[in-house]
């Protein structure tokens, strides 16, 4: 898939595409007033029946799919789009189409910006394990835009760039258990590191974890032949960047971790859990994955803000030397734990990777984690739960999603549900008593670096589906991944701003 952006149309298009929400015709007066008329005179021939997206329709001579971009339910306007563009690539690849033309001089930045993320978004398929492959159709979607053709090819990089960050996610978390422990993946991100301009890495081993303190790691990955794995991989891009045409030294001090669980496999440990939810635990590492993809875009896109991810790596299995249910460990910051029940895993090693945080000098700390089936049953597969101990912090991470359509509900910390944390011989334990999702919440904040800006999410129901969601058919969503690029563009953009004011 191939997207062109042009002044003009170059007159190779084998058809047209408009986009239109049931019978108001979209960017209508970029194609000529006879044509509008035979549009609005065909979406009125539809007005009993099911607004579907029609096919090959002649308007001006010209073979042209009309694409309906209100078809979905419950979602908002740029997604509408960008299901709408998704759609329509699927059904252009399927029809062997070499060459769409699409209209778009009239479309805001933001319309074109979802536009190109649903056609990307379409060729992703994941058939590394197929015995016979076959490579999608390549279809050229021609863009053009008139004017805004400048400001257009450079979204379009963007876009190019969180897909490909999307796409690395996505292949992480589908590939089986067994082809990515938890040292396969401190290798892929070795690569990203080594590939990256701008990014460094640090790894610490099993020994290195224990030597330090980070006894999460250490507890949880025990019963594993795999040994565990804290991975920490740093971008600066406060140091020297380019505005208005001149250097400048930024002066932030902002400096945001972002820290994901990566249990690559979870077999519940000793509290096993039941075989039928067994197969999806490939994605318990989707928190690892999603960070790592977030700061190979980032970097690749030269943000201009200090920004780290923290890679809580481990297998949960069940052997000789597993964690039993009543140990208790000294976690890094002091705290004694209990573990109570062993398949409360993640929050255990994001114990570690919230101290890492703080000892990097995280600012701003948020963590992503498949963590607990309270939130998939609270919310559901199209919506994540988030904890925040920051209002700005909080606002942004719920602008940001909106921003990258994905959708997410600011949960309340819970003071109540503290007590039900203490345990009778440790300082805590690993569960609560009660509001599952908010114990584990109000577990973390335990470890949460004093005076720093935390946000938790809890993206159990949101990163892997087993039937069709959106622009996945099946298997991992790849959630997240922009919405912590934006959070970033965003948090760079404030600093900027801040600076250019402090220049006048």
């Amino acid at each position: 898939m191939k997207i062109n952006i042009v002044k003009a149309a170059s007159g190779k298009a084998n058809v047209s595409a408009l986009f239109f929400v049931k019978q108001s015709v979209q960017f209508s007066n970029i194609i000529s007033e006879a044509a509008t008329v035979q549009v609005e005179s065909v979406l009125k021939g539809m007005v009993d029946g099911p607004f579907e997206d029609l096919e090959l329709l002649e308007i001006d001579g010209t073979s042209t799919i009309f694409v309906n971009a209100a078809k979905e339910r419950g979602i908002s306007s740029l997604d509408h789009l960008r299901m709408a563009a998704y759609r329509l690539a699927k059904k252009a690849m399927a029809r062997q189409i070499p060459v769409v033309n699409i209209m778009l001089a009239d479309a805001a930045d933001e319309q074109f910006k979802a536009i190109a993320h649903g056609l990307n978004s379409a060729n992703y398929k994941f058939d590394a394990y197929k015995s016979k492959q076959k490579d999608n159709f390549q279809v050229t979607f021609e863009i053009v835009a008139g004017d805004k053709s400048s400001d257009f090819k450079a979204i379009e990089e963007e876009v190019a760039v969180e897909q490909t960050a999307v796409t690395l996610a996505k292949n992480l978390v589908n590939t089986p258990a067994a082809d990515l422990t938890p040292e396969d993946f401190v290798e892929n991100a070795k690569t990203i590191a080594k590939y990256t301009p701008g990014l460094s890495i640090k790894v610490r081993d099993v020994k290195q974890l224990e030597k330090e303190g980070f006894m999460g790691h250490v507890t949880v990955g025990k019963g594993s032949e795999r040994p565990p794995y804290m991975v920490t991989i740093s971008y600066d891009g406060t140091k020297s960047s380019s505005r208005a045409g001149k250097k400048s030294e930024r002066t932030s001090a902002d400096h945001l971790v972002l820290v994901g669980k990566g249990l690559c496999f979870d077999t519940g440990g000793l509290c096993l859990k039941p075989p039928k939810s067994m197969p999806e635990m490939i994605s318990d590492m989707t928190g690892a994955a999603t960070v790592l993809a977030a700061i190979q875009a980032i970097a690749t896109l030269k943000l201009p803000l200090k920004v780290s991810a923290v890679l809580c790596l481990a297998e949960n299995a069940i052997g000789n030397k597993s964690v039993l249910p009543g140990d208790i460990f000294t976690a890094k910051n002091g705290k004694t734990v209990m573990v109570d029940n062993t398949d409360a895993e993640g929050r255990l090693v994001l114990s570690d990777g919230l101290a890492e945080a703080g000892l990097i000098g995280a600012t701003h700390i948020v963590d992503l984690a498949t963590l607990t089936g309270a939130m998939v049953r609270a919310l559901g597969y199209a919506i994540a739960g988030f904890f925040s101990n920051d209002d700005p912090l909080a606002l942004n991470i719920i602008n940001s999603g909106e921003a990258s359509c994905e959708k997410f509900w600011s949960m309340p910390l819970e003071e109540e549900y503290a007590d039900g944390l203490k345990d009778k011989f440790a300082d805590l334990k690993n569960t609560g008593s009660d509001a599952g999702a908010i114990s584990a919440a109000l577990f973390l904040q335990e470890f949460v670096p004093a005076d720093t800006a935390w946000a938790h999410l809890d993206i159990a129901g949101t990163a892997f589906v087993t039937k069709k969601w959106k622009y996945t058919e099946y298997g991992a969503t790849g959630f997240g991944v922009q919405t912590l690029i934006e959070l970033a563009r965003r948090m760079s953009n404030a600093t900027a701003a801040s600076e250019e004011y402090k220049e006048i």
